[in-house]
């Protein structure tokens, strides 16, 4: 029996826990907006992306190795924003 991983369907409900406030959902549930900051599931999900918003121009910040869980990455994009 094969198990099937989807990581956008937990992305959203992880970054409420990560945070703490419900994120407004981007892009059919694999973008998300903290504030004003965009955090992206790309490559097929392998991939977070830290994008800072102004109006409608994107400052990519960083992108994140998801490796498994997507908490991990999550947590080490919030350490990336605190500076």
């Amino acid at each position: 029996m094969r198990t099937i991983v989807d990581r956008a369907a937990d992305f959203v409900l992880a970054v409420e826990r990560v945070f703490g406030s419900p994120p407004r959902v981007l892009d059919g549930s694999r973008a998300v907006l903290v504030g004003d900051v965009k955090l992206s599931l790309e490559a097929r999900e392998r991939e977070l992306c830290v994008i800072r918003m102004h109006g409608a121009l994107e400052e990519w910040l960083a992108v994140f190795e998801v490796r498994g869980d997507i908490e991990v990455a999550l947590l080490e994009a919030k350490e990336f924003l605190r500076g």
